[in-house]
C-alpha cells in the first residue's frame, strides 16, 4: 500500500487518514486509529517499522494487542510535530486578528468614531431657530485649534440631504443604518464564509475595505463640500468591522479541534470505535461460522475499513438497531473526556481572543488619547484618532494573511468528533459502504472533509446564487420544523438576545449615570473607559484557569458570570434605601464606587463575550459555521434597542436614571431562564444529526 509523505501544511486530519490508492476500490482505506494504527504512523515517520503487516487470516486480531511502545510513540511524535508547525500557526494568525480588528471596536467605535461624526455634523451646522448662524465660529473648525461655539445651551441641526437633523443625532442614524445593512451582509455571506476556500478571502477583504475606509477619515477635512462621505465611510467601516468578525468566529470551531490536547483525545475516541468494530465484526461472523476472510477474494477481509464485504451479516439488513457503539462505556467515556476537553479548548482561544483584542484596544487609545488631550478635541484629532485605529487594523491584518489557513489547509476533521453517532447514523454509514465504487467509503461518508476536492469536483456556483441560497436558507433555518430539530440552539440564540443587550446597556447607562447623577468630569469617564477593558483582559484569563480548576463546563461557568453581573445594577438600587442616604460608601453615590464596579463588570464582561461565542460553537452543526455565527450577530445587533429604549423610557417617566437599575436586574436574571433550558450535550448531537442530514 503506498504511503503519503507529509508536508508541513499537512493536517494532523490528513496523515490519520491517508487516501486509498487511485483507481483500486478494492484497496483498503487504513486510518492510524484503526487495525494498523501504530504501524501506519511509524511508516510515515521513520519508514516501515519492524513487523508491519497488511491483516490477514493467520494474522487477524483484536487491533489494541498489535499496539508497540515504538509505533506509539511515532505516532504521537507526529502528532506533536505537526500541532507545533501547524495548528498553533493557526492559532497565531487567528489571534493576530483579533489584536487587528478590536482597536477598531475599543477606540473608534465605542469612543472616537461617534464623536466624530457629531463634530463633523456641528462644523456645518447652524442654530436654531433662524438657521443662518453657524453652530461653530472659526476661520477652519477643521483645525487642530479648537472652535468657538457661540452658544453652546443652542440646539444645532444640519441640512443632509433635503431634511434637517439634529447634529447630536447624525451620529445615531449611521449607527443604525449600519446594523441593517450589517445584518443584510452577514447573512447573504454565509453560503460563502462556509466554504473554507472562500472564508479566508473574504475576511481579509473586508478587512482591508474596513481599515482602508477608516483611515480615510485623515484625508476628509469636515470643511470640505463633500463632507457628508463621513456618514458613507463610517458605514462601510462598521459593516466591513461586523462582517469579518463573523468570519473569524467561524474559524474558532475548527481552531479547537485542531489543538493538540483534542487530538489525543480523538485518537482515542477512533481507537476505541475501529476496535469495537473489529470485535463485534469477528462475533457476528463466528456466529454466522465464517471462520475467516479469503485472502484471494477481498483484501480487506472482515475488518471491512474499505471494499465490499458481502459475506459479513449485517445486523441493519435483518431489521436490527446498530447500539453497539452507543453502549460501550469505554467509548462513552472517551466521548466524554473528549467533549470535555473540546470545551475548554475552545473557551480558552475565545477567552485568549478577547484579552489580546483588549490590550491592543487599551494601547492605541492611551496613544489616541495623546493627539485628542493635546489639541483639547478639535476636529482633526478626532479624525487622526480614528484613522490610528484604522492603520492598525491593517498592518496587524498582515500576519493573518500569512497564517490563517485557507482552503487544503482547513480540514473541518472527523464528523464523530461532535457527539457520538446515533443509531440512524450508523446504519446510514453501512449503507454506504454496501455500495462500493472507487471513491473511499470513509471520504464518501463524510468522515474526512476535504473541501477543496468535493469542491472542484462539482461546478462552483456564481456569487449571486450563492447569496440567493443563504437567503433562502436563512428561511429554512426559522421555519418551526428547523427550530425543533435544533430547539437547543435556539433556546441559546433566546438567552443571547437578552444577554447582549443586556450587558450592553448596564454599560451605556452607567456612563450616562456618571455624568448626570455623579456629574464626572470627561476626564473621570476616560478613566472608566480604561478601566473596563482593563480588568476585562484579567478576567479573560482568570476565569479559564477558575474553569480548569473547579471542572465547570462552558455554560456553568456562563452562568455565574451572568448572575455576578447582574450584582453591578442591583448594587445601584440600594442608592435609593436610607441607611446609604449620605454615606461615603454605598448604594453607587461617588466616584470611587463607579471606578471599583467598573472593574469588577470589566472582569466579567470580557469573560462573558469569549463564553458566549464558545458556548454557542458547540450547538452548531459543522461546516455551517459562518451562517450560524452571522444569525448569532444579527440576534446581538437586533436587541441592541430594546435595553436603551426602555432606559430612556424609565429616565423620562421618573426624572431619575437610577430607577432603570431596577430594570437592568430583571432583564439579566430573566435571560437566565431560556439559558438553563439549553442542554449543550444533546445540542451537540441534534447539530451532528443535523449536519449529516442536511
Amino acid at each position: 500500500m503506498p504511503l503519503k509523505k507529509l508536508g508541513d501544511e499537512d493536517s494532523v486530519q490528513e496523515a490519520l487518514l491517508p487516501a486509498a490508492a487511485a483507481g483500486s476500490s478494492s484497496t483498503p482505506t487504513w486510518t492510524a486509529n484503526s487495525a494498523d494504527h501504530g504501524f501506519q504512523a511509524a511508516a510515515l515517520s521513520n519508514g516501515r517499522p519492524k513487523g508491519y503487516y497488511l491483516p490477514s487470516a493467520e494474522n487477524e486480531q483484536d487491533p489494541a494487542s498489535r499496539y508497540t511502545g515504538e509505533t506509539q510513540d511515532a505516532l504521537e511524535a507526529t502528532v506533536r510535530r505537526l500541532d507545533s508547525k501547524l495548528a498553533n500557526k493557526r492559532l497565531r494568525g487567528w489571534y493576530s486578528y483579533a489584536f487587528a480588528s478590536e482597536v477598531f471596536a475599543v477606540c473608534s467605535l465605542t469612543l472616537f468614531l461617534p464623536i466624530c461624526l457629531e463634530q463633523f455634523a456641528r462644523d456645518n451646522g447652524y442654530l436654531l431657530p433662524d438657521k443662518t448662524t453657524h453652530c461653530v465660529l472659526s476661520p477652519d473648525p477643521d483645525s487642530s485649534v479648537v472652535a468657538f461655539t457661540p452658544d453652546e445651551t443652542a440646539r444645532c441641526v444640519v441640512k443632509f440631504g433635503w431634511i434637517w437633523i439634529d447634529t447630536a443625532s447624525f451620529s445615531l442614524y449611521v449607527y443604525s443604518f449600519s446594523v441593517l445593512l450589517q445584518a443584510i451582509t452577514v447573512i447573504s455571506m454565509g453560503t460563502i464564509a462556509d466554504r473554507p476556500s472562500h472564508r479566508k478571502f473574504l475576511l481579509l477583504s473586508f478587512a482591508f475595505i474596513g481599515s482602508t475606509s477608516t483611515i480615510c477619515f485623515l484625508f476628509l477635512p469636515s470643511t470640505s463640500l463633500v463632507w457628508p462621505l463621513s456618514a458613507l465611510i463610517a458605514i462601510v467601516s462598521i459593516v466591513s468591522f461586523g462582517a469579518s468578525i463573523v468570519a473569524l468566529n467561524a474559524y474558532l470551531p475548527s481552531l479547537a479541534r485542531s489543538t493538540s490536547e483534542v487530538r489525543q483525545k480523538a485518537a482515542n475516541v477512533e481507537r476505541l470505535r475501529e476496535a469495537g468494530d473489529v470485535r463485534r465484526t469477528s462475533a457476528a461472523a463466528a456466529a454466522a461460522g465464517i471462520v475467516g476472510p479469503d485472502a484471494d477474494a477481498d483484501p480487506s477481509g472482515s475488518f471491512g475499513f474499505d471494499g465490499v464485504d458481502n459475506r459479513r451479516p449485517r445486523a441493519e439488513d435483518e431489521g436490527e438497531e446498530v447500539h453497539g457503539e452507543e453502549g460501550d462505556p469505554m467509548l462513552i467515556r472517551a466521548l466524554e473526556d473528549y467533549n470535555t476537553v473540546l470545551s475548554r479548548a475552545t473557551s480558552r482561544i475565545s477567552s485568549r481572543g478577547i484579552a489580546l483584542g483588549y490590550a491592543a484596544g487599551i494601547l492605541l487609545l492611551c496613544i489616541a488619547l495623546i493627539p485628542v488631550t493635546v489639541w483639547n478635541g478639535s476636529t482633526f484629532s478626532l479624525r487622526l484618532a480614528v484613522a490610528c485605529s484604522g492603520i492598525w487594523w491593517l498592518l496587524f491584518s498582515i500576519p493573518t494573511a500569512l497564517w490563517l489557513p485557507s482552503g487544503s489547509g482547513l480540514k473541518e476533521g472527523l464528523r464523530w468528533e461532535r457527539s457520538n453517532l446515533t443509531a440512524s447514523a450508523i446504519r446510514r454509514r453501512s449503507s454506504r459502504r454496501r455500495g462500493g465504487g472507487d471513491e473511499s467509503n470513509w471520504e464518501r461518508d463524510g468522515l474526512l472533509q476535504d473541501d477543496d476536492a468535493s469542491e472542484e469536483s462539482e461546478h462552483d456556483p456564481t456569487i449571486l446564487q450563492q447569496i440567493g441560497e443563504a437567503w433562502v436558507r436563512l428561511g429554512n433555518m426559522l421555519r418551526p420544523a428547523e427550530m425543533r430539530r435544533l430547539r437547543n440552539t435556539f433556546w441559546y440564540l433566546a438567552a443571547w438576545f437578552l444577554l447582549s443587550d443586556g450587558f450592553t446597556t448596564i454599560t451605556s447607562t452607567a456612563v450616562l449615570f456618571a455624568k448626570t447623577t455623579l456629574l464626572l468630569p470627561p476626564k473621570s469617564l476616560i478613566i472608566v473607559g480604561l478601566l473596563t477593558p482593563a480588568a476585562g483582559i484579567a478576567g479573560s484569563i482568570l476565569w479559564p484557569r477558575i474553569q480548569h480548576g473547579f471542572h465547570l463546563s462552558n455554560k456553568k461557568v456562563l452562568v455565574i458570570l451572568i448572575l455576578l453581573a447582574s450584582l453591578v445594577p442591583a448594587y445601584g438600587c440600594l442608592g435609593f434605601l436610607p441607611f446609604f442616604k449620605g454615606r461615603a460608601v454605598g448604594g453607587l453615590t461617588t466616584a470611587g464606587e463607579l471606578y471599583v464596579l467598573a472593574a469588577y463588570f470589566g472582569s466579567l464582561y470580557g469573560a462573558f463575550q469569549a463564553y458566549a461565542r464558545a458556548v454557542f460553537a458547540e450547538l452548531i452543526p459543522m461546516g455551517e459555521e459562518a451562517r450560524w455565527y452571522g444569525l448569532f450577530s444579527i440576534t446581538d445587533k437586533s436587541s441592541s434597542f430594546l435595553g436603551p429604549l426602555i432606559v430612556g423610557l424609565i429616565a423620562d417617566a421618573t426624572g431619575n436614571i437610577r430607577y432603570a437599575f431596577f430594570f437592568l436586574v430583571g432583564m439579566i436574571l430573566t435571560a437566565v431562564l431560556p439559558l438553563l433550558v439549553v442542554d449543550v450535550a444533546q445540542g451537540r448531537k441534534d447539530a451532528e444529526i443535523y449536519s449529516n442530514e442536511g
